[in-house]
């Protein structure tokens, strides 16, 4: 039988969660606590979001209270207008005033194995002594500060210190490149940079303050650079006079106290870039009431965080996964968190799975594009640890098939932790699509929006509609949502609120089933519509994946003359497997039988690998502009970027023996 999308919305296979799970979690005391007896209540009282929010916002510290939850309207929302707060003060300072301090914030592991343990103590002394440091350089409230640092304490450190005395932060991520960094630089209008001298890849140290240099050269605002010592010995750095300082140095007799700036609950937190379909990356707007309150609250919720648990979000900080949810999140909420420096496979494709058993890891929220990788090893290497800490699983950043749902729910979770399959952005800044511990999972479904949020599918005229496919819309405002683009008013209200006014245009494709589970199918962008039918790629990749031999795969869209995109498909196999002509046609036929003939690709192609990001996400943009013979434009901040040519060189091999 077919595994069309709809046919999947009509999954048979639903799992219910564990009673000791629901039982114990903290959406189901929320719920004793206000006299809600089902889920279904929760739902229809959390529809009244004053109510709801104003709830959840008591549980954090405020200098003086909001005179209401949210008001105005689309694009320009207001959450808790009239607070005073900081999200550093919650993060931090009232945890060590409720004599919290001794706990342990970060658990740290660098890539050779190094770690460090730091208590929320430690971590507030150290946020205390960077921000008096940066105010010695002369950084203010509402100045911006770049943060280019990799996956050690000293940048959440650094975050958190900016947000403490009312700076922005605008964090770029450490693999990204100089010319890359350069362009945030100056668009945010940064007046200094925290980085360092550079960090561990695959056990090779890498020279980041080299990329900074060149990126600050080209950026007329920087005034000072705080260097970090990362490698020390293992690498020689140049630090300009009168510029540049060192971290150590800059703190070493700084206060260990600094009172937290009161801010505006609408004063800007942090500049977040993204890159768009077209045009410079843009720059997200983020502000510290709502967005502390929505940051806590969801990972509380949705994660079911307690304090005696040990949580790992194994993204990495440069992206807002990790403002979120290893930054603000858990330290609102006071919990122990895993950081960890280095590649998921490195040394060996068991280090996710060691870390987990080490540090006895409760919670472990990662992406389908690791999950698959893992897949990719073999059962073996998970099976080689004892994963029986863990509790709670999730998955961020892309659709997830439910061939690696089952996976992840068998292999990692021994059948018996519950999987949060999340959709949100950097713009919404939370989770929006979730289930909670208490929810009857569907492989591959994001499930329902989180409470008090509202989610639809519309057609093209703006109708809602079940059952087919279409864009993915927000019909009600959310306190972690971005505010705007940096100096870009007209973008945001296009990009984001024009095409149904009032409603914030997601950018993608989704489907409701009649139970009302949502099925992310990918971006917009990303479906290709084939002889007249709309065919997600990530539906077909889905499927190549679900056959044994394939790991992982990339679908774009090839001009047709008469169907008006055929499929293209680019397929890495797992070790063992051999590419053949036979297995080309055997695919071919895997295709059609999971989904249907016609979404079967014309052609397949076996590559060694595919263009990605530094975070691991397949850059199909890139393959389909090397289908279509255009330029891919500017590589340089991909992992691999040698791989494009090697792509390239396959693709003309393909077409030479199709003789065109």
């Amino acid at each position: 039988m077919a595994k069309t999308i709809e046919s999947l919305m009509k999954e048979k296979r639903i799992f219910e969660p564990p009673k000791e799970v629901v039982e114990k979690s903290n959406i189901k005391k929320f719920m004793d606590a206000h006299g809600i007896k089902t889920i279904d209540e929760l739902y229809k009282r959390a529809e009244d979001q004053e109510w709801f929010w104003g709830e959840l916002a008591k549980e954090l510290h405020w200098f003086k209270k909001w005179d209401k939850v949210v008001t105005g309207e689309a694009p320009y929302y207001r959450w808790f207008e009239g607070g005073k707060t900081n999200i550093a003060y919650n993060a931090i300072d009232r945890h060590v005033k409720n004599g919290k301090g001794d706990k342990i914030a970060y658990i740290w592991e660098g890539e050779l194995g190094e770690v460090r343990k730091i208590t929320y103590e430690e971590f507030y002394r150290e946020v205390n002594k960077l921000a008096n440091g940066l105010k010695s350089l002369g950084i203010k409230k509402g100045d911006k500060v770049g943060i280019y640092l990799p996956m050690i304490p000293e940048l959440p450190i650094a975050m958190v210190a900016c947000a403490k005395i009312g700076a922005v932060h605008s964090v770029v991520f450490s693999g990204f490149s100089a010319k890359a960094l350069e362009d945030r630089l100056v668009d945010a209008e940064c007046k200094a940079l925290i980085t360092a001298d550079g960090y561990y890849r695959k056990g090779e140290p890498l020279n980041l303050k080299e990329k900074a240099d060149e990126a600050v050269a080209a950026s007329p605002l920087i005034e000072h650079v705080v260097v970090v010592r990362r490698l020390g010995d293992a690498i020689s750095v140049n630090m300009v006079e009168g510029r540049d300082v060192w971290w150590d140095e800059l703190v070493k007799d700084k206060p260990d106290e600094c009172e937290a700036e009161v801010m505006d609950a609408g004063d800007l937190l942090f500049l977040m870039y993204t890159s768009g379909t077209t045009g410079k990356p843009k720059g997200v707007m983020h502000v510290h009431g709502g967005y502390q309150v929505a940051v806590s609250q969801t990972l509380r919720f949705v994660f079911d965080l307690k304090d005696d648990d040990v949580w790992w979000c194994a993204a990495d900080i440069g992206w807002i996964t990790g403002h979120s949810y290893i930054v603000y999140g858990p330290l609102i909420l006071g919990v122990t968190s895993v950081l960890y420096e280095g590649a998921p496979t490195y040394p060996q494709p068991d280090r996710f799975w060691e870390i987990v058993e080490k540090y006895k890891v409760t919670v472990f929220y990662t992406s389908p594009t690791a999950i698959r990788l893992f897949m990719r090893f073999g059962e073996q290497w998970p099976k080689k640890h004892d994963l029986s800490s863990l509790r709670l699983l999730g998955t961020v950043g892309e659709p997830i098939n439910p061939e690696a749902w089952i996976w992840y729910y068998e292999v990692i979770g021994g059948k018996r932790c519950p999987i949060m399959d999340t959709w949100w952005q950097t713009e919404t800044g939370q989770f929006i699509i979730t289930p909670l511990p208490v929810t009857p999972l569907k492989p591959g479904s994001a499930t329902f929006p989180f409470p008090s949020l509202a989610a639809e599918v519309f057609d093209d005229e703006g109708h809602p509609v079940t059952g087919q496919g279409g864009k993915l819309v927000l019909t009600k405002p959310w306190p972690g949502m971005l505010v705007g683009l940096y100096k870009q008013k007209e973008r945001y209200e296009q990009t984001y609120w024009s095409r149904f006014p009032g409603v914030y245009l997601a950018g993608d494709v989704a489907r409701k089933d009649e139970d009302g589970y949502f099925w992310i199918q990918g971006r917009a962008d990303d479906v290709l519509n084939v002889a007249g039918h709309r065919i997600g790629t990530a539906e077909v990749e889905s499927a190549l994946v679900s056959h044994p031999a394939v790991a992982e795969a990339a679908v774009v869209g090839k001009p047709d003359p008469i169907k008006g995109s055929s499929i293209q498909a680019f397929v890495i196999l797992v070790e063992g497997a051999e590419p053949s002509d036979d297995l080309k046609k055997e695919l071919v036929k895997h295709v059609s039988v999971e989904i249907s003939p016609i979404a079967r690709p014309d052609s397949i192609i076996f590559v060694p690998d595919l263009p990605k990001t530094r975070s691991g996400k397949i850059m199909r943009r890139v393959v389909a502009s090397l289908v279509k013979g255009e330029d891919p434009g500017d590589v340089t901040t991909l992992r691999n970027p040698e791989v494009v040519d090697e792509v390239k060189k396959l693709i003309e091999e393909e077409k030479a023996r199709e003789g065109r």
